[in-house]
């Protein structure tokens, strides 16, 4: 009898049963363990980790879903080619694992239907919430998918939004602090470096920073002059260079994001201009690149990990059963280099 038991445990799939029985416990007590609920001892968790492990359990994530939670959470990101994301992401990621949650991580590509579909995705395999990074999908989109299913999003100004929640840098801000940095230095002759925004949605970050930006020169009593780049998908090359080339070039620039101040400061450098005494630049994102010595890139700091450890919290308050919208705005800063 004991011989076919242990033929049929060790065919069959592992079931939680298996891993109470194994532990002496009940089965809501490993229940508990796995959801990393309020109050499990030490003592308890230890003893149900040893058999979970000794048994090579795998909790069932279609089980799971009929019971009203997969202990699963999807990231949507638009790129991964961006530094600063990974940041948010890893920030994020570490908060969700801490509450006992698993990650899973989609790339949108900058395209609202390829966006649309993963989430569409996420919803049908029954994850708990999505934290959504810099989409380009519609907030009216966005609002009837989150009648579905949690929704916190990164890098998207809607306020209004009634149905999820938005954790923000205070974009209009950042982009007055660099226009302060730069009038703090004595130049006068400030541009704002953008790029063709097309059909991007009013709610992207780049449309906030030039908000800031231009109002920040009115109250400075400076003219405004906001330069264009192609649209993020295209080569910005040789548009960064016919800008350097210009001898109408202004004194000082403010970047709308270092993906294209950090570009802009090495080509200028390549061509033998000074920085900051022939061309001062100013980025927005603070990202690893421009700490390296040989860029000094002064730059907003948005803080990533703040960004992530509070969106991710946000989406845990949302899936815990919060109804109101939570629209959160974290405070920027200048992180200060040599190219000013």
């Amino acid at each position: 009898m004991t011989k076919k038991h242990a033929v049929t445990a060790a065919n069959d799939r592992i079931t939680i049963r298996h891993v109470a029985s194994d532990a002496g416990v009940s089965v809501a007590a490993v229940s508990k363990v796995l959801r990393n609920a309020y109050g499990v001892s030490g003592a308890l968790r230890s003893k149900v980790e040893a058999s979970i492990e000794k048994l090579n359990y795998r909790p069932s994530i279609a089980a799971r879903g009929m019971r009203g939670s997969t202990y699963t959470i999807g990231i949507l990101v638009i790129e991964l080619a961006n530094p600063f994301l990974a940041g948010i992401i890893e920030s994020a990621n570490n908060a969700l694992s801490d509450s006992g949650y698993k990650s899973l991580i989609g790339i949108g590509r900058s395209a609202s239907p390829i966006e649309a579909s993963m989430i569409e995705s996420m919803i049908d395999n029954h994850m708990d919430g999505v934290l959504i990074i810099a989409p380009r999908i519609s907030g009216k989109l966005l609002e009837r998918y989150a009648r579905q299913i949690p929704i916190t999003v990164i890098a998207h100004h809607e306020d209004h939004a009634v149905t999820y929640d938005t954790v923000n840098s205070d974009d209009h801000k950042g982009a007055s602090l660099a226009v302060e940095l730069a009038v703090s230095r004595g130049y006068e002759d400030i541009a704002m470096m953008g790029y063709e925004l097309r059909d991007s949605p009013a709610t992207v970050v780049a449309l906030q920073r030039e908000a800031g930006y231009l109002e920040a020169m009115r109250l400075a009593g400076l003219r405004a002059q906001i330069v264009r780049l192609p649209p993020v998908s295209a080569d910005r090359e040789l548009a960064i260079n016919n800008f350097l080339r210009d001898k109408n070039r202004p004194r000082a620039v403010f970047v709308w994001s270092d993906l294209d101040a950090v570009p802009l400061i090495n080509a200028a450098r390549t061509q033998g201009i000074r920085v900051p005494e022939d061309l001062a630049i100013i980025g927005y994102d603070n990202s690893p690149m421009a700490a390296l010595p040989l860029v000094g890139l002064t730059s907003i700091d948005q803080n990533a990990a703040q960004l992530g450890a509070t969106a991710a919290a946000t989406l845990l308050e949302r899936i815990g059963g919060r109804k109101t919208a939570s629209h959160i705005l974290i405070e920027p800063r200048v992180q200060g280099r040599s190219s000013t």
